[in-house]
Parts: C-alpha cells; structure tokens; sequence
C-alpha cells in the first residue's frame, strides 16, 4: 500500500504541475523514471519471448512507448501494402499533402488521389 500511495502521489504532482497534462510520459518525473528503467524492461521482454513466456502487458506497454516518442515509424510499409492491394495511395514524406498511387505490378490502370487521407 505503501508503494500505491508514492505512485498516486507522484501522479498528483505531475497533473498538479500541469492541469493539462496529456500523458504521464510528459513529466520530467516519469519520463526519467521510464528512461532509467528502459534497458532492464527492454531485457525484460527479450528474454520472455526467447523463453517462450508471455509478457503480454510489458510487451506492449514497449511498444506504446516506442511508438510514442519516435516521430516517424515504419507505418510506410502498411501503406504501401494498402496502396498495392486496394490502390489507397500514400502520402510523400517529402512532399507533405500529395498523396500518389504507385502501380507496383506495372498491370492495371493507374489512379490518382489529390484530397483521399487515410
């Protein structure tokens, strides 16, 4: 109980601090406490998924956190799978807003999309 009481404690403060607090991993606290704690949790998923034991909450919690603070992911390659299978274009990471069709197989016809966001 002990622990729980800290923890909330530290939870209070941070959104003390800044009402508007979109996400705990925002706070200097917590964002230092997870970036201290990141190789042992990285350690700690490794080894269950090499011992074929389940980690289904750390594991995933990983990945929210990856995903969180990386500005750009590998959502690319969805896409371009989206575009081959269903011609859903993509948008160019150097020319923001314009959106293309590629036509991977060089069969079929060709689309084209100015204003289509997934």
């Amino acid at each position: 109980y002990i622990f729980v009481s800290v923890f909330l404690g530290n939870i209070k403060s941070a959104f003390d601090k800044n009402p508007k607090l979109a996400n705990l991993l925002l706070d200097n606290f917590f964002r230092d406490a997870v970036q201290r704690c990141q190789a042992s949790w990285r350690t700690v998923v490794a080894t269950g998924a090499q011992l074929g034991i389940p980690t289904p909450a750390f594991s995933t919690a990983l990945a929210f956190y990856d995903g969180y603070r990386s500005e750009q992911l590998p959502a690319n390659l969805i896409q371009a799978q989206r575009d081959y299978f269903g011609a859903h274009t993509y948008e160019l990471l150097n020319s923001p807003g314009k959106y293309v069709h590629t036509n991977w197989t060089g069969h079929g016809g060709n689309v084209s999309a100015s204003t289509y966001q997934a």
